[in-house]
């Protein structure tokens, strides 16, 4: 499977909601990087993977108390 970039809009705000899915997504085999803008007014997640749907990151997001939803370019 190729790696692919794909960017969510989330309700991640701040540095503390970052660190509460900071493990998970460190530690999902698939996820290969990521990062959160919170300066952006849409808190975009951006999410190198391999081998995960969106809907597995989305999944991640949401077990933590967060929504997300994956952008169209």
């Amino acid at each position: 499977m190729e790696n692919k970039e794909i960017k969510f809009k989330t309700n991640l705000n701040c540095g503390g909601c970052v660190l509460k899915v900071q493990a998970d997504l460190n530690n999902h085999v698939g996820v290969s990087k990521w990062n959160v803008d919170i300066s952006n007014p849409d808190k975009i997640l951006t999410v190198q993977m391999e081998g995960i749907t969106e809907y597995e990151v989305i999944g991640i997001i949401k077990s933590k108390g967060f929504k997300a939803e994956a952008l169209n370019d």
